[in-house]
């Protein structure tokens, strides 16, 4: 298979849901997956979906398994999707902005009181989007939440029995304290998993890039092996690069960050009926080449 169809189909933007555990269908698809404001059928091989009051308005696209539309929650969700990653870049901008400020300024010295609080909101919008997240391989998903609760946890606990007692807030205990790189990495790790699923999805550059900065600045800090002045430039770097990648997010169309939908349709059905259909399009495409 090519790479570029194998990346295609691990990998596409936000909003994924894992096929719904539910005995109530809708000609074959669970209702909780399908919208209420959609009509879903399977017809000579294929899966159907249009929105009922939408089907003149909006667009039709062929996807794997079928043609899809765009409805009003995936909308929605998309939005969501991108304001995590905005809240998340912001955060980080104005925590790491006190990195460079002068330790005397006022502005330094409101910022510093409040980077736990900073620290929380940027963990929230992370956490949002990687619910959001729209990948086709669940157990890729689910990795990256999994991180991203263990840095949680690992956070609050930091913060409980070592930040707090030290009279320190949890970013400058962790300055101060290399080792508790192993208990909030896990959290940017799911960051850097984001980014990297963005960066193969839609080549971004600052997505690549972010890739590779991230561990470097905590692995760099954790080992004690890289200088002040160059985490400060790798750190800058992350802040710059990040609030690209955020803002970026809201010019791409929104059916892009929602991928091939009929995908998911198609993890919702039956074994059986998945089977059943993939031979019919099988069937189909053969056909097709016959003639």
């Amino acid at each position: 298979m090519p790479l570029g169809v194998l990346s295609t189909t691990l990998f596409t933007a936000p909003v994924l849901h894992s096929p719904p555990k539910s005995s109530a269908t809708l000609h074959g698809f669970p209702h909780s997956r399908v919208s209420s404001k959609s009509r879903v059928s399977v017809r000579s091989g294929s899966i159907k979906c249009q929105a009922l009051g939408e089907s003149s308005r909006s667009p039709i696209y062929q996807g794997i398994y079928g043609p899809w539309s765009v409805d009003s929650s995936d909308v929605r969700e998309v939005i969501l999707y991108r304001s995590g990653l905005v809240t998340a870049a912001a955060s980080l901008v104005v925590a790491g902005t006190v990195a460079f400020l002068p330790d005397n300024s006022l502005l330094s010295e409101v910022i510093k009181q409040n980077l736990d609080l900073f620290y929380a909101i940027g963990a929230g919008g992370l956490g949002l989007s990687l619910f959001l997240i729209h990948i086709y391989v669940t157990e890729i998903k689910r990795t990256l939440q999994a991180l991203w609760a263990l840095g949680v946890v690992g956070s609050l606990a930091t913060y409980t029995n070592l930040a707090h007692p030290a009279g320190e807030s949890l970013i400058q205990y962790v300055i101060d304290y290399p080792i508790a790189v192993w208990f909030v990495g896990p959290l940017f790790a799911a960051l850097t998993g984001l980014v990297f699923k963005e960066g193969l999805c839609y080549g971004k550059l600052e997505a690549g890039v972010l890739t590779f900065i991230i561990p470097s600045v905590l692995l760099g800090h954790l080992t004690g092996l890289m200088d002040d002045g160059v985490k400060l430039a790798l750190l800058g770097s992350w802040m710059a690069l990040f609030v690209v990648f955020a803002g970026r997010k809201f010019t791409q169309p929104i059916k892009d960050d929602i991928g091939d939908k009929s995908v998911f349709m198609f993890n919702a059905l039956p074994e059986g009926e998945k089977k059943a259909l993939i031979e019919k399009l099988g069937q189909e495409q053969k056909f097709s080449q016959n003639n």
